[in-house]
C-alpha cells in the first residue's frame, strides 16, 4: 500500500517534563510514510513553550502554534488547522505510544473504511495508589463495558481513546466543539457516527496512561467527567444508557438510605450493601498487587462512582450552553 502522510496533533499545557520524550517517540514511530507533528501550546506555568520551540528548531517536521485559551478542544482545532496531512492523529503530551501505533492505525483505517480508529487507554501506575486506580480503571465494575478501558474484540464503537482520523471526517463535522472542556472526544465521535461515519476500536493500539496521583485529583477528574457527560446527554438525545445512569442512581440510593437510616435502621443496608459489593469486587482486581494497593482499590472505585454520580446530578443547565450544537438548534427554531 501507499502510506499516506500523518499529522500528529498534540494539545500541550504544562508539559515541560514529558514533552521532548513524547515528541521523540512520535517521530521515531515505525511508520513508512511522512510524519508531521503540530504542537498547540497553551499558556503554561513552566518552560513548555521553550521546549516546544527548541523541538521545532531542531526538526522541521515539528510545528508550534498558539492556543491562548489553554483549552484542549481549542488546541486540537488550532493544531488540525495548521496540519497538512490526509490522516490526523491525536496524541497527548505525555502519551507513551507503542512503536507501531501509527502503522496499525493506518492499516486499520484502510482495512475497515472507518473514519476514526483508536485503542486502549492502558492505565498503569508506579505508586501503590496509582496501581490501585489502574486496577479500578481497567475493570468493568469501575468503568462499565467501555472497551477502550477494559479491552475486548476490535470493531465499531461509540468512542475510542485519542483517535486517528481521516481529515475528510474532521472537515465534515467541523472539528471539535470548543464548548466541551471535557468529553470532547465522545461528543465529536458521536457527530462522526451521526454523519454516517464509523468509529473503530482496535485493541492493538495500546497507549500507556498514568492515573491521577491522589484521591482528590481522581475525584476532581471523575466529577467533571460526570458533569460533562450530562451535557452530552442533554444535547444529543438518545445517547444515555444504563452504564451512565448507574453512578447517579447509586449516589441517590446511598444518600436516601443513609438519611432514612437515622429513623429506620434497616435503610442503612443500602449503603452497607454498596460497601460490601465494591470490597468483594476489589478482591479479584487486586491479584498480583501489594497489600496497600489491594486495600486502596475499594477507595478508588467508590471515589470514581460517587464523584461521577455527583457531577452528573449537579451539572448545571448552563454548562455547554455555548456549544455549536446548541447554537445550531437555536438558529433553526
Amino acid at each position: 500500500m501507499t502510506w499516506p502522510a500523518v499529522s500528529v496533533v498534540m494539545p500541550i499545557l504544562n508539559e515541560e517534563r514529558h514533552l521532548a520524550g513524547a515528541v521523540r517517540r512520535v517521530l521515531a514511530q515505525d511508520y513508512p510514510g511522512e510524519i508531521q507533528v503540530v504542537l498547540a501550546v497553551g499558556p503554561s506555568r513552566d518552560r513548555t513553550r521553550e521546549v516546544a520551540d527548541a523541538l521545532a528548531a531542531d526538526d522541521d517536521r515539528v510545528t508550534v502554534v498558539d492556543n491562548p485559551t489553554g483549552r484542549t478542544p481549542s488546541a486540537l482545532n488550532a493544531a488540525i488547522a495548521a496540519s497538512t496531512s490526509s490522516i490526523v492523529a491525536r496524541v497527548d503530551g505525555h502519551a507513551m505510544m507503542p512503536d507501531d501505533y501509527l502503522r496499525v492505525a493506518v492499516e486499520t483505517l484502510e482495512e475497515t473504511g472507518a473514519d476514526n480508529v483508536g485503542g486502549i487507554m492502558a492505565a498503569e501506575g508506579e505508586t501503590w495508589w496509582e496501581r490501585a486506580v489502574a486496577a479500578a480503571m481497567t475493570s468493568k465494575v469501575g468503568v462499565g463495558n467501555a472497551r477502550f478501558h477494559t479491552g475486548g474484540e476490535g470493531g465499531p464503537a461509540d468512542t475510542v481513546y485519542l483517535g486517528v482520523f481521516r481529515r475528510s471526517a474532521l472537515d465534515r463535522v467541523e472539528g471539535y466543539d470548543e464548548a466541551f472542556l471535557r468529553a470532547q472526544d465522545w461528543e465529536m465521535n458521536h457527530r462522526i457516527r451521526q454523519s454516517g461515519g464509523v468509529v473503530w476500536f482496535q485493541p492493538r493500539m495500546r497507549v500507556s496512561y498514568r492515573p491521577r496521583r491522589d484521591v482528590r485529583a481522581l475525584a476532581n477528574q471523575y466529577f467533571h467527567y460526570g458533569r460533562w457527560r450530562r451535557v452530552v446527554a442533554r444535547q444529543h438525545k438518545g445517547t444515555m444508557n444504563l452504564r451512565y445512569l448507574a453512578p447517579p442512581v447509586a449516589v441517590l440510593a446511598i444518600l436516601a438510605g443513609t438519611v432514612a437510616g437515622v429513623l429506620f435502621w434497616p435503610a442503612l443496608l443500602v449503603p452497607a450493601s454498596y460497601v460490601v459489593a465494591i470490597v468483594a469486587a476489589s478482591v479479584p482486581l487486586g491479584r498480583g498487587l501489594g497489600v496497600r494497593a489491594r486495600l486502596a482499590i475499594p477507595v478508588a472505585l467508590a471515589t470514581m462512582h460517587m464523584s461521577w454520580g455527583v457531577g452528573f446530578l449537579t451539572s448545571p443547565p448552563s454548562l455547554g450552553a455555548d456549544s455549536r450544537t446548541v447554537r445550531g438548534l437555536t438558529a433553526h427554531q
